[in-house]
């Protein structure tokens, strides 16, 4: 018992010492550790006899409680210390401007999204969106995609089961929006789709934007005059020429791809047509009553454009310095 006095005096001797909470902590091991001198006082209080077992475990935990109380008011000390010796070397300017914070922004795919929005539904279109897992029907058969077109094959469709794929485009949301809803339509259709393509101009999943005007009087006439329309506002080009192309989808007849002038030449944009009356008669819309357009366009591409970038691959690997570049869009 007389020893166990003796460590009282010994660890605050050893605690004022220590000049950091590290060796602090390292002190107070030799002390209250699980291999101390206390500790092992407590192991052999099952060698005394029972009727001195309280007064012993009393005794060692009055010891205990004194160097608790020593060590506790040490750290007090120092982190005292430590705070002190901070406010005397270092200091704040509060007279110097605070730091600038970094202004986020939309990402150019998300910008160029909005802004084929705000052109559309400035001149009347609504905007719908639909699953981005499609059934066959939505995404084929009823867009008259027959079963041995080779838009169905494996090579170009992400299959999720035989029945459900992965959308090729946001046509049948267009398909799904007559379905639900009576002419005359005026609707665009933003959104992912995929295809098992990647390359530095391919993306197993990237954007389009898909219009569709159906009403009584609609001819091919008003289709070129509103993709030119669009075409010179998003580009801010008044003088922008578009031609078209002869060419075949199963969702339109007349069919053509769509060019702009670019850069002393022509660059495709898009397709369009007139919406086949087989499609039509799918929804429940009589072809002989109404007819329609629709066309479609590469998001990606448009971006590409706008901006002046000539790589597709930046816009999916997330690196800060190419997107902050568009942060006062």
């Amino acid at each position: 018992m007389d020893n166990l006095k003796k460590l009282i005096d010994a660890a605050k001797k050893d605690f004022e010492e220590c000049k950091t909470l590290t060796e602090l902590d390292n002190a107070k091991s030799n002390y209250i550790g699980k291999t101390g001198p206390l500790a092992e006082a407590m192991r052999e209080l099952s060698n005394l006899p029972k009727e001195e077992k309280p007064k012993a475990g009393a005794f060692i935990n009055e010891i205990k409680q004194s160097i608790e109380l020593l060590l506790n008011n040490r750290k007090d000390s120092i982190q005292k210390e430590v705070m002190l010796s901070q406010l005397e070397n270092e200091y704040i300017d509060v007279t110097l401007p605070g730091l600038k914070q970094a202004k986020g922004s939309l990402h150019p795919i998300s910008l160029t999204m909005r802004r084929i929005e705000d052109i559309f539904h400035s001149i009347g279109f609504d905007i719908a969106s639909g699953p981005e897992i499609e059934d066959d029907y939505h995404n084929f058969t009823a867009l008259n995609i027959p079963e041995s077109h080779p838009a169905r094959a494996m090579h170009d469709t992400f299959y999720i089961d035989k029945k459900h794929v992965l959308r090729t485009h946001t046509s049948p949301v267009q398909v799904r929006y007559m379905k639900d809803n009576k002419p005359p339509l005026k609707v665009i259709s933003p959104g992912r789709v995929y295809r098992v393509d990647s390359d530095a101009t391919h993306s197993p999943m990237f954007h389009q934007v898909e219009g569709l005007w159906v009403d009584k009087n609609v001819n091919f006439a008003n289709l070129k005059g509103i993709v030119q329309d669009f075409l010179q506002k998003f580009f801010e080009d008044s003088d922008l020429i578009i031609r078209f192309r002869p060419s075949f989808f199963p969702f339109t007849e007349p069919s053509a791809e769509i060019d702009m002038s670019w850069d002393g030449g022509w660059l495709e944009i898009g397709g369009c047509g007139m919406v086949h009356p087989r499609v039509l008669n799918q929804v429940d819309i009589s072809s002989e009553d109404f007819q329609g357009f629709a066309f479609g366009l590469g998001v990606e591409r448009l971006t590409m454009l706008k901006y002046q970038i000539n790589d597709l691959r930046p816009f999916f690997i997330n690196d800060l310095r190419f997107l902050k570049q568009f942060g006062g869009q």
